[in-house]
């Protein structure tokens, strides 16, 4: 079966029982055709065409129309939030309150897991004393819930993010110094009891300070009586991993003219899990001198490679990278001569020494118990946001005019794919904040009615910083990078807009008609 899975070996033993069929007679490959964002995390044709090939005993393709690809496929599940923060008048986060309600649609797959992510990421990046909060799966008639990028986190941390500039304007604060009060040094717990890896926010805030300042007078110069400018920011936090004790599988060969081939099924969705691995290989094999183009991959084919685990969660990086790495170094090992020379590919044969090796890898994580608490990442992606808008007065319409990320993803692998799931994360996020719907299926199921930004809603000025601190867990010291992205853009976005022209927005999307009423009072 050939579709664009990003769990083939999870889909696999999914569908061969509903098949009547052993998972040994069942093989899976991926065609990285790229776009799916996590939706297939859970599988959607696959089983279908499983079912008509054995009926008719031949190749078949199943070819979904627009609506069938509409209602056949999840989106991503609302989240009805209320909350509640208490701090000191100087500021100090005393306590929170939260409560939360998923609407999940009319299937449980995975839902209790997206629940989960609300006690795990509302005021997240925060160090918080005490946290009280209830979070329900509802079932629904809306659309079917499925994994889509941030997994939770985009409804999670929107309401926390925005009420911490409720709360610094109730204070008398700016709202990046309110944050940077309270943000995780050591000492500090995430919301599940966790110890942070790393406490870089205090540098990243410090980082963006001067050019918080430098847009914050940018914006009051360029305001007009017809177009108002604002600036706002927010904290973004995503785990790498799937929850507690999560784990991969790579193996690594020699051939018989010196080069290495990788054999993983990390599955690629437009992220570069080919240069993931390439680049993650490469470092691990560097004892051998090895160029890229001697390292050759053989990826996404159950009958070829091994069970790395799904590409979600941004935990390819992390956990199927170290699995990667510990088999790049048993290579290494098994190869290296007393003194330090390598041996060669017939002299490993005469040694009767294996040629392939596999490496697996478990995260030291564990599972959160039933009060959401818990170690349930190893790393974690750290983001800070900064919008820049202009509203106009007469429509309600919101531009954005540049994006500002800090970033801490630890030791980046490949810079030209990590500045492109930032540019591509961040620009869902202005689509998230200002367009993007999904709750009739007549009004939202095109193109235009879903609310896709088109090219010039999204600023060509997007400015990324990094800031590299090496994950103690991560292999090199890397962390995930594909979903922080989108974990709180869009609550920049909507911060800045209060800060342009005093319309609070609760309920996403900004459309310009609620901004207008807004500012009709």
């Amino acid at each position: 079966i050939h579709s664009k899975s990003i769990g083939l070996h999870l889909h696999l033993y999914m569908i061969a029982p509903g098949l009547g069929v052993e998972p040994e007679n069942l093989v899976l490959v991926q065609n990285p055709t790229g776009g799916t964002f996590g939706y297939k995390f859970s599988p959607t044709m696959e089983a279908l065409v499983g079912a008509a090939a054995l009926a008719t005993g031949r190749p078949v393709f199943l070819n979904y129309t627009w609506y069938q690809q509409q209602t056949y496929t999840g989106k991503r599940s609302p989240f009805i939030t209320w909350l509640r923060m208490a701090a000191t008048k100087d500021g100090k986060l005393l306590g929170m309150e939260t409560d939360w309600s998923v609407d999940h649609g009319p299937y449980s797959e995975f839902g209790d897991l997206l629940t989960l992510r609300g006690a795990q990421y509302i005021g997240a990046g925060y160090d918080i004393p005490a946290i009280r909060g209830e979070g329900r799966t509802v079932c629904t008639n809306h659309a079917w819930g499925a994994a889509f990028r941030g997994y939770g986190a985009p409804e999670s941390e929107f309401p926390s993010e925005v009420l911490m500039d409720e709360l610094a304007e109730k204070l008398g604060m700016d709202p990046l110094e309110l944050r940077y009060k309270n943000v995780y040094r050591k000492g500090s717990t995430t919301p599940t009891g966790q110890d942070p890896e790393v406490y870089s926010l205090p540098e990243m805030f410090d980082i963006l300070r001067p050019k918080y300042k430098e847009a914050v007078k940018r914006a009051e110069r360029n305001s007009t009586a017809d177009i108002k400018r604002g600036v706002g920011i927010s904290l973004g936090v995503y785990g790498s991993g799937l929850d507690g004790p999560d784990s991969s599988q790579v193996d690594v060969g020699l051939n018989p003219d010196g080069t290495v081939t990788v054999y993983s099924c990390w599955e690629d969705h437009g992220q570069g899990a080919d240069m993931g691995t390439l680049g993650t290989a490469h470092e691990a094999l560097r004892p051998m001198n090895l160029t890229p183009d001697q390292i050759h991959l053989v990826m996404n084919d159950t009958s070829l490679a091994p069970n790395a685990g799904p590409a979600g969660g941004s935990r390819s990086q992390v956990v199927t990278g170290q699995a990667t790495r510990v088999a790049c170094e048993m290579l290494v090992a098994a190869m290296k001569k007393p003194d330090g020379t390598f041996r060669t590919y017939a002299e490993m044969e005469a040694e009767k020494l294996d040629l392939r090796y596999e490496g697996k890898w478990t995260a030291p994580a564990n599972d959160c118990d039933e009060n959401g608490q818990g170690n349930p990442f190893c790393c974690y992606m750290y983001g800070v946001f900064m919008s820049e808008v202009a509203v106009e007065v007469a429509t309600g319409k919101t531009t954005v005019e540049k994006m500002t990320t800090v970033a801490d993803i630890g030791v980046v692998n490949n810079f030209l794919l990590v500045d492109g799931q930032i540019h591509g994360g961040v620009a869902q996020g202005i689509g998230l904040a200002l367009s993007e719907d999904y709750e009739d299926i007549k009004k939202h199921s095109t193109m235009i009615g879903a609310g896709f930004p088109y090219i010039k809603d999204i600023p060509d000025n997007m400015e990324i910083i990094y800031v590299e601190t090496p994950r103690p867990d991560g292999p090199f010291g890397a962390s995930g990078v594909g979903e922080m992205p989108l974990s709180a853009p869009h609550a920049a976005v909507i911060n800045a807009i209060y800060q342009a022209c005093g319309v609070r927005i609760r309920e996403l999307p900004a459309y310009p008609e609620k901004v207008l009423a807004g500012l009709k009072g």
